[in-house]
């Protein structure tokens, strides 16, 4: 068994592990810090939205790709000196086609740019294909898009609700959610990345691989905290941080091997195509799946526990393991444990561990010290767990007949 394999069977029999749900609050400011980063930058930069949203003009024209067609082509259409033409956006689609996207012009002004690009590709100029989008098309474009998104949500929260009875994981797994989306449109906005249908599809692609994450790690919750309020050994807490280390080693494998791919066509949809849809998905799928992995791990789980603990029957649950744990370690220590008020019949009674003797109920006479164990040469009478004196048997030979 390979190394990672081992650690991978060690943390899921629980021999070693590593407290993610006690170091939530470094995990929770990690995920503010980004949000907050991604906030900024979709507030200062704006998203660079394409031109199926905000409308504009695509010309298509066949012609032999060179190392230099993209600037050949950028220089021929600015020179036409259009009205609101802006930067022009000239990408090749393979290695027999360019396209050049501008912003919404006249029919004029159409005419001039469809001429200057077949004049540089050396095609005529009814050879270059145009169409044109308008803004209110784009517009509707774009409230489609939100509205598939808000209804992928609800249908999350009541899928996740329906299958652990559990409103809360629905909450956590939501919350989880937008922590991912606010930080792939951040990282699009930081980065200039033109925001087309395909980042739309990329998006709603790693909201559905984030929820399977989140959705294996919730299972396991449920498989350890089943019954867990019946006994006194872990906390919700404990259980939730067992399935996360039982879980973490799938969860990395998982992530790499889906990132491996998707990093290959990012580097030739930027590197090689220079742009167009492969780089928009790509793009939105690479920093989607690394962001769900980690919210999967470190702010899913995290936030389930933090709701679950303020349950009175979970707060309860919390009292419990922990006055047994420090009862267990004051008995390893030899130390007087006090123990909770009525537990015997006087009430507040302590019990002396390494050897001492017990003192429990009422004493037959005041101990000269406060707080002094009392002892007396006298026999002590067992007594029924009714409190009341058993008879003492005399031997067979002393009875009479």
């Amino acid at each position: 068994m390979s190394k990672l394999g081992t650690i991978g069977a060690r943390l899921h029999r629980g021999e070693v592990s590593y407290d993610f749900i006690g170091k939530r609050k470094i995990w929770f400011g990690v995920s503010i810090a980004l949000v907050a980063i991604s906030l900024i930058g979709l507030f200062a930069r704006g998203l660079a939205l394409g031109i199926e949203f905000k409308g504009g003009v695509e010309y298509q024209a066949n012609v032999k790709v060179t190392s230099d067609t993209v600037d050949e082509v950028t220089a021929a259409v600015k020179e036409t000196n259009a009205k609101d033409l802006g930067d022009p956006i000239v990408t090749t689609i393979g290695s027999d086609k360019v396209r050049v996207q501008t912003r919404p012009l006249s029919q004029d002004d159409i005419g001039k740019v469809r001429g200057a690009i077949g004049q540089e590709v050396g095609v005529a100029a009814d050879q270059v294909s145009t169409s044109q989008i308008g803004a209110s098309w784009g517009e509707q474009i774009a409230n489609k898009a939100i509205l598939a998104l808000i209804v992928f949500l609800v249908l999350v929260f009541g899928v996740i609700w329906a299958y652990f009875r559990e409103p809360k994981a629905s909450m956590a797994a939501i919350i989880a959610l937008l922590h991912d989306v606010l930080i792939t449109i951040g990282v699009y906005a930081l980065i200039g990345f033109d925001v087309t249908p395909a980042t739309v599809i990329g998006v709603l692609t790693i909201l559905g691989y984030s929820l399977y994450d989140t959705v294996v790690v919730f299972d396991k919750v449920r498989e350890n905290t089943r019954g867990i309020t019946g006994s006194n050994r872990y906390t919700y807490s404990d259980a939730t941080n067992l399935a996360v280390n039982q879980t973490i080693v799938r969860s990395i494998n998982t992530t790499l091997i889906a990132l491996l791919p998707v990093g290959s066509i990012l580097v030739v949809g930027t590197v090689v195509l220079g742009t167009g849809p492969l780089k928009d998905l790509s793009l939105a799928l690479f920093v989607g799946i690394a962001i769900g992995a980690y919210s999967s791990i470190f702010i899913a789980p995290a936030l389930l526990a933090m709701f679950k603990e303020r349950e009175p029957g979970m707060q309860a649950l919390r009292r419990r393991v922990l006055a047994k744990r420090a009862s267990a370690g004051a008995a390893a220590a030899g130390t007087a444990v006090p123990v909770a008020a009525g537990a015997g019949a006087g009430g507040g009674a302590t019990v002396m561990t390494g050897g001492s003797p017990a003192k429990s109920g009422k004493q037959d006479r005041p101990s000269p010290k406060a707080g002094a164990p009392v002892t007396s040469s006298r026999p002590i009478k067992a007594k029924s767990s009714a409190g009341r004196p058993q008879p003492t048997r005399k031997p067979r030979s002393k009875r009479g007949k």
